[in-house]
């Protein structure tokens, strides 16, 4: 269990450095209103946990500690928006149609809200 953990924190951490500098680069070519850093970041993020998903599950190439390393932590801490959008993908190709789409619209809204909320309880 500790030494789990230890992967998906030292994933964490490189995937989160890995979106902050993205974040920078991106942002500091194109500034605009447009948080175009984090558009960035979440679409990138989820072309990458695609692409190590189908590795691990048509290719086998993945192990159990790498999917913890590299999905778990890395894809995590660098975007849990690749997260939701594998959570999504996963309930689509199992049909819950009426699932996905409670769990996307309620996420984006809810989320929302939510994030509204907490600002305006500080502000």
């Amino acid at each position: 269990m500790l030494q789990s953990l230890i992967y998906v924190g030292i994933g964490g951490f490189v995937g989160s450095v890995a979106r902050y500098g993205l974040h920078l680069i991106v942002g500091s070519r194109w500034p605009s209103a447009f948080p175009w850093g984090t558009f960035t970041v979440n679409v990138v993020g989820c072309l990458l946990i695609g692409l190590l998903i189908g590795f691990s599950f048509k290719e086998g190439i993945l192990n159990d500690t790498l999917k913890l390393l590299l999905i778990t932590g890395f894809c995590g801490g660098f975007t849990t928006f690749s997260t939701f959008s594998l959570d999504g993908l996963n309930l689509l190709q199992s049909g819950a149609i009426w699932y996905f789409l409670g769990y996307t619209i309620g996420s984006v809204v809810l989320g929302l809200a939510a994030t509204f909320i907490g600002y305006q309880l500080v502000s």
